[in-house]
């Protein structure tokens, strides 16, 4: 995904789903410089919205800031809707905890990355262990009790360039630890609706895909 194309998604919502980093929260910001959908004149919302409409936009919001395909997050979600677990209860701290516990996602949230898109990267690129064992794999889903560390030969590339006065300034989620020195990081327990705050509506996402 270029740039571009990660400012042009946040116009077509209307929303900041900070894609690229620091630059989303900064004046540079494309949706504070033309907060209108992409094209060549800037276009009035429609005063409407069907409710697939709405429901597909919600979808997008929490797929795409996620950095997810649609293959991806839709397979997350049918893992649920083709189980018996109540959906009103259940649904959403499910589908929340197996986006969370993805091994990119994580390394996002340590600040270790300063986009998931970044996160994404650096795991296909193998800099990081688990239990000891390097992975190149971001969806895999990281249990409470498994070791996240960097690699010993990754560490002098440029892309963790300071990590160490990085990650002593970073606030993490009260749901993940990590050794400030060592850097090795773990789940303390499964995130949950209430600890994560999403861009989009969840109830809306089960809808769209329960079509």
């Amino acid at each position: 995904m270029i740039k571009q194309a990660k400012c042009k998604i946040c116009r077509r919502t209307g929303e900041k789903l900070f894609l690229r980093g620091e630059r989303c929260s900064s004046a540079k910001c494309s949706l504070i410089k033309r907060p209108y959908a992409p094209g060549q004149k800037p276009k009035r919302r429609k005063a409407g919205i069907s409710e697939y409409g709405r429901e597909l936009k919600e979808k997008q919001k929490i797929k795409k800031s996620y950095n997810l395909t649609e293959q991806e997050f839709k397979g997350y979600v049918k893992v649920l809707l083709d189980t018996k677990t109540k959906l009103v209860e259940d649904g959403p701290s499910a589908l929340i905890k197996s986006i969370e516990t993805r091994l990119d996602n994580i390394v996002f949230r340590l600040g270790i990355a300063r986009s998931r898109g970044e996160a994404r990267q650096m795991v296909t690129h193998g800099h990081f262990l688990v239990n000891g064992k390097r992975t190149d794999i971001p969806s895999r889903q990281i249990k409470i009790g498994e070791k996240i560390s960097i690699r010993k030969e990754s560490r002098d590339k440029a892309v963790f360039k300071n990590i160490s006065e990085k990650a002593k300034k970073s606030q993490i989620p009260t749901w993940l630890s990590m050794d400030k020195e060592t850097l090795e990081a773990g789940i303390k327990k499964y995130p949950k609706s209430e600890d994560v705050q999403l861009l989009g509506e969840l109830s809306a996402v089960f809808e769209h895909y329960s079509r």
